[in-house]
């Protein structure tokens, strides 16, 4: 999973720590959360997204949002 949380929060110029503080949660969960390294809780996600200003969808990508890749068929006589 990918995130877009350390963009949104550079955006409104918060810190780690001042984002973990209005979530309530460690520093570190931030961190690893920015790194892709974290499933959040729907919780979490949710307080994330609206501390933020902005909806789960938009900050989380997950792996089936990607698109597909392209399939070629060659036919052969």
């Amino acid at each position: 999973m990918q995130t877009r949380i350390k963009e949104y929060r550079t955006r409104q110029s918060l810190t780690q720590d001042d984002l973990a503080k209005k979530v309530s949660v460690r520093r570190e969960t931030i961190v690893f959360l920015e790194q892709g390294k974290y499933n959040p809780s729907l919780k979490l996600a949710h307080d994330v997204a609206k501390a933020l200003h902005t909806t789960i969808d938009d900050l989380f990508i997950f792996e089936d949002d990607e698109p597909e890749p392209e399939i070629r068929v060659v036919l052969v006589d």
